[in-house]
């Protein structure tokens, strides 16, 4: 598992990225978030997740 900050989360477009704790950005897409009801995240907040190779890279 890694940790970082989500950098921004569009609610509208369903993704967003979270930059990790080395700098590195990662794609989040909503689908990917684990919770229940609706699936965001805001700006600043600290998460823990997995990193799965994407078609376009790190996700």
């Amino acid at each position: 598992m890694a940790n970082g900050t989500v950098k921004w989360f569009s609610d509208q477009k369903g993704y967003g990225f979270i930059e990790q704790e080395d700098g590195a950005d990662v794609f989040v897409h909503h689908s990917g978030i684990n919770m229940t009801g609706f699936k965001t995240l805001k700006e600043g907040d600290r998460v823990t997740f997995r990193v799965e190779q994407g078609q376009k890279g790190p996700a």
